[in-house]
Parts: C-alpha cells; structure tokens; sequence
C-alpha cells in the first residue's frame, strides 16, 4: 500500500484502556509502514538518478557520435522505425527527455521530502500529546498523594488523642479502684 502524506497527516491512534497515552503497538505499526514507504521512495529515487545518469551518457554518446557524423557531412541517423531523422531533431528530443527525467527527480525528491517533514509533525504531535498527558497524570496523583497525606496526619492526631483520653479514663478507673468504694463507717449514734 502506498503510503500518503495525507495517511500520515489524518492517522489517529487508539487510546489505551489500562494507562494515559496511545497504543504503543499501533504507533510502532504505523512508524513501521512510514519506513517502508520512506525506503520505497528512497529506492525510486535511487533508481530515477540512475536512469538519468545513463541517459546523460547516452545524451553525450549521442551528441558525441552525432557532432561526428555532422562534422563528416552525414546528418541523418536512422531510427528504429525505418525513419531518418538528423542530429539536431534526436539531440532536441533527447534534451526534451533529459528535462522530463530532471522533472519527475525532483518531484520525486519533493514527496520524499514533504513525507519526511510531516512524518516528523506528526511524530512530533505524538510526542507532545504524550507529554502532556503524562504531565497531568503526574500532576493528578501528586494531588492525590497530598490528599492522602492529609487524611493519614488527621488519623495520626485522632489516634493520639484516643490514647491520650482512653489513658486518663483507664488511671481514673485505677484510682477510683485504688481508693475505697465503701464510705467511712459512721459512729453509731449518729
């Protein structure tokens, strides 16, 4: 599958159900086909400049052989087709062919170019919003983390200040357990 600016520009990657940001397997599938296709263009490129350095040769063999024929008063140069056609007509369409060859190089190296640039921002974006969203985890759970904090030094004052009443009501049962429950006898005749 040819993979196109606007593939890459309009992907949308899939939230994850158990932690913040994107499915890593999917981004690493999506950068995969980004690859493929960056080395596919790569290769044509590679292929294209190849082609125009073997038609820049034949272009010079051409005017090479035909500024000989023209310098020994022989101008046509026969064509596959039977026709005879002179050495300036072949060294126009050549050249026509060179320009056409030049062109379809550089739009070549402009999509490779332009798809490189926008696999970047996008992967660039990816980075971001991933940033982003671990920023606000980081943010909620330290919220939450004081939070709990709190709670537990509230607890801690609470516990301090049971043992300290359960402490005066247990020495208050032991001094009222020390002292005597029964009233001082009284004196009989009164």
């Amino acid at each position: 599958m040819a993979l196109t600016a606007e593939d890459i520009v309009n992907k949308r990657f899939q939230s994850t159900k158990f932690r913040e940001g994107y499915d890593q397997d999917e981004v690493d599938d999506f950068l995969d086909e980004v690859v493929v296709e960056m080395r596919r263009v790569l290769a044509e490129n590679d292929d294209l400049s190849q082609k125009l350095a073997a038609s820049e040769a034949r272009i010079a063999e051409l005017q090479r052989s035909g500024g000989s024929a023209s310098s020994v008063g022989v101008n046509p140069l026969p064509t596959s087709g039977g026709d005879v056609v002179d050495a300036e007509n072949a060294n126009n369409l050549l050249q026509l062919a060179r320009r056409l060859h030049e062109e379809h190089v550089r739009e070549g190296i402009q999509k490779r170019d332009e798809l490189i640039a926008e696999g970047h921002a996008q992967a660039a974006r990816i980075v971001q919003e991933a940033e982003t969203e671990h920023s606000q985890a980081k943010q909620r759970l330290r919220e939450e983390y004081q939070s709990i904090e709190s709670e537990v030094e509230q607890l801690r004052n609470f516990e301090r200040e049971y043992r300290a009443s359960l402490k005066a009501f247990i020495s208050q049962q032991v001094q009222s357990l020390d002292s005597p429950s029964f009233p001082p006898a009284r004196p009989e005749g009164a």
